[in-house]
Formats: C-alpha cells, structure tokens, sequence
C-alpha cells in the first residue's frame, strides 16, 4: 500500500519533465505546446529509505523490496477547464482518482518556452487550477441538492447528512475557499469523501525552478512557499530538469552529480516526504534472511491492519505481533540481539504501528 499523486498544473510548467524523472521512464511526452498529454500516464516509484538498506545489510537479507508509490501525470489544465475548455471534463475526472495532489508551478524563466497565460505568475497559476477546480465541484454538487432533499424530506438519515456536508461544502466554495476546509466531525469523514470533490485533495506545490535555484528557491518559490504556509499546505522546491538529468544516472553517479553541484539529495526524496507527511503515512518493515521489505500504512493504523497490508489472511487470522523499533534493531545488531537485550514486544490487535517498526506477525491459519 503506497498512495497515488496526481501531477496537476497548467501546460508547460514542467509536468511531464518531472513525471518522466521521477518513473525514470519516457511514457509522458514532453512538448512545448498544450496537450501534448492526453492521457494519464501512470507511474510507479521505489521509495527510497536508507533504513531499508542498513535493515537488509544487518540480516543479511538476500533481496531488497521498497515500498512503491504511484505519479499519475494529468495533463494540463487550462482556463475554463470546469466547462470543458481543452480536455477539461476529462482531465478534471482524472484528478478524483488521486489521493493527493502534487500542483507543480513554474517558478523559472525560459524564453524558449512558452507560458499559456503570456506570463510568469506562480500565484496567478495557482489561482487559475484553484478557480478551476472550485467551479467544477460547486456545479457537481448543485447538481445533487434536489435529489438529496428530495430524499430529506423522507426521513432519509444519509441524505440529510449528506445535504448537510453539501451546503457547508457549497458556502466555501462560493467564497473561494476550497473544499479541503470545511470543519467536519469524525463520523463525517467517509461521506464527505463520497463526494468526490477535487478541492478536497491535500496538496503539495512543487515549485519547478531553474537549475541554479535547486538548492534554495528563487522569489517565485518564496512566494509559493508563503501561501503553502498560508493554507496549511506543504511546498518543496524542484529542477525538473536537474532531476531528469540525474534521473538516467547510477546510484554513484548521481551522487558525484548531486556533490557537484551542492544538493545532498534527489529532489524526489524530498517530494516523496512532503507526500508522506501530507498524507499521514509511514513505514514499517520485514526482514528475514530471504528480504527485507517496506510497507506503507497510515499512521495509527493498528497491528492487525498493518498486517493486512502483507495478506488478508494476517489480518483476519492475526494473534500478535513481534515488533522492535528501528533504533533498537539496528544498535543491538538485528532480532536475536533485540530478544537478548528485552526489547523484542510482543504487542496485541490494539498496538498502533510506529514509523520505523520491524514487525513480525503471528496468525492462526
């Protein structure tokens, strides 16, 4: 279980450039013209985690299996995308796939290529896809109001619930708020969800800035920055160029390239992260002497959910689990002498999984 992001933005920021780095693949065309995607190409990427690797090297592990992530690169969107301008309706319905959405923004200026709104603006971009996406859940959901009352007004306990959601949803949007804001209880979770709304997705900027800004950011990105921290987003900053240079090189090479040009790190490490943290997710793992691997999960997921994620029959089956934190497995050199040192737990079904824990489940068949 990994999660899948969606790379939204207007034509010519960088999309595809950063898709093609980031799956090391050359499935997304990319042109200097809009459109040139028209269908979503779909990604999936290794997660790198150095953990993973000192695990692997401390039992002896005969294969290292990363957990994955999935890049769905959506093509762009333009002004007037809601009522279909370019391939809106499509693009749009796209997005409701994802579970988040990486906005990449250009924050570079390059004569050579050109910007569909004549300037370079990241916060008028931002603005535009923003606009865009509110338009098109506030039509999808005027569009359920008379059905829902309809079903209201017959004591329908989920309708009422639902109309409820709507309305508040409704009032942001109209206020140019997106829909990610509205208050809701716990229990309003899976219907708010059932709606479907774009403006609902978590978001991560990438700022695409120019080779020379990839360490730091340029003003551009300052200013994605500030209304990242604004809305309570997350942001980091990206060469896609840099990173689809790199993207063709060994794991030696890339470093000498990353050395020299003063990155300590690949900037899908970074997107990646920003991912992870945007959607509350961590890493636990397994590791024997066949592989040691890496699973994703939510945090607080419980152990036997966690081991659901290996096989149904974990979870439906599971006793308990044997779990030792990283730290303890690495400094006292793997299970045996986690076991020896006590700090080898054994934890029940109510045991919410922690980053970095090295679990091994016991079920009954």
């Amino acid at each position: 279980m990994g999660f899948k992001m969606g790379i939204v933005g207007l034509p010519n920021v960088g999309k595809s450039t950063l898709f093609n780095a980031l799956t090391q693949t050359a499935a997304a065309q990319a042109a200097n013209y809009p459109f040139c995607t028209i269908e979503p190409n779909v990604g999936d990427v290794a997660v790198p985690d150095e953990r993973l690797d000192t695990l692997a090297g401390i039992a002896g592990s005969g294969q290292i299996i990363p957990t994955r992530l999935t890049f769905v690169d959506i093509a762009g969107l333009v002004r007037g995308a809601s009522k279909g301008e370019g391939l809106g309706n499509q693009f749009l319905a796209n997005i409701r796939e994802v579970d988040a959405v990486a906005h990449v923004v250009r924050c570079f200026v390059d004569t050579d290529i050109t910007h569909v709104e004549g300037k370079i603006d990241p916060i008028a971009d931002i603005d535009i896809i923003e606009t865009e996406l509110m338009l098109a859940d506030m039509d999808s959901l005027e569009k359920r109001i008379q059905t829902l009352e309809k079903k209201a007004k017959g004591n329908d306990k989920e309708a009422k619930e639902t109309l409820d959601l709507v309305n508040r949803s409704l009032v942001l949007l109209r206020d140019g708020v997106p829909a990610r804001a509205v208050e809701r209880k716990p229990e309003e979770e899976k219907l708010f969800q059932m709606l479907g709304l774009l403006t609902s997705k978590p978001v991560l900027y990438v700022c695409n800035v120019e080779e020379a800004s990839a360490d730091k950011g340029n003003a551009f990105s300052d200013m994605v920055m500030e209304r990242a921290r604004q809305e309570g987003a997350k942001a980091v900053v990206v060469s896609a160029k840099i990173e689809s240079e790199i993207a063709v090189l060994d794991a030696a090479e890339q470093k000498d390239y990353l050395d020299a040009i003063g990155l300590a790190e690949p900037g899908l490490n970074r997107v990646i992260r920003a991912g992870y943290e945007l959607l509350g997710l961590i890493t636990y793992f397994t590791v024997g002497p066949k592989e040691a691997r890496a699973w994703t999960i939510t945090k607080g997921t419980k152990a036997p959910a966690a081991a659901g994620v290996i096989h149904t029959d974990f979870e439906k089956g599971f006793i308990r689990s044997e779990t030792i934190a990283y730290a303890d497995y690495v400094s006292l050199k793997g299970e045996a002498g986690a076991r020896d040192a006590g700090k080898l737990r054994l934890e029940g079904k109510e045991y919410p999984v922690n980053d970095g824990d090295v679990l091994h489940f016991r079920f009954a068949n």
